[in-house]
């Protein structure tokens, strides 16, 4: 005999069961744990540019650094405790693709490491890859376009 239930019911069963979700926290703190990210690149930079490296190697050199801090954080597994405290102000930085990079090479390292490390560190990277190269063509299509006709 197979138990049967209306739709009211698992809607009662649903909404018992998740938990409420509390906005307004969540998106502040995503707002200061993005805005912490970006002040201590902003600190990087300053630092660099003080070191009197011209703008643009400035601007590379935080990158980098951006990056850098992000995989060690993840390599040592403090930035997961960050995204749990800061949720998606952790995801939209820079620091946050090197994190999706190396949690998905740390998850696989012990399959080997050219069918594990090699292969499965770009299941998030690749499609990130691959959509930021589409885009890149589609806005530089339509830039052309806009050129032709005087825009």
């Amino acid at each position: 005999m197979a138990f049967k239930m209306t739709n009211k019911d698992y809607d009662k069963l649903v909404k018992k069961a998740s938990p409420n979700s509390k906005l307004l926290l969540d998106t502040s703190l995503a707002f200061v744990t993005g805005g912490s990210i970006c002040v201590i690149g902003q600190l990087l930079l300053n630092l660099y540019l003080k070191l009197n490296i011209d703008k643009e190697t400035a601007s590379n050199l935080t990158s980098v650094s951006m990056i850098f801090i992000g995989a060690f954080l993840t390599a040592l597994n403090v930035y997961g405790d960050i995204a749990r405290f800061g949720g998606a102000g952790t995801l939209v930085p820079i620091t946050g693709f090197a994190n999706s990079v190396v949690s998905s090479a740390m998850e696989f390292k012990s399959e080997g490491f050219i069918m594990g490390l090699g292969t499965k560190i770009f299941i998030i990277a690749g499609p990130v890859v691959v959509y930021a190269v589409i885009s890149g063509v589609v806005c530089g299509i339509l830039k052309y376009i806009m050129l032709i006709f005087g825009g």
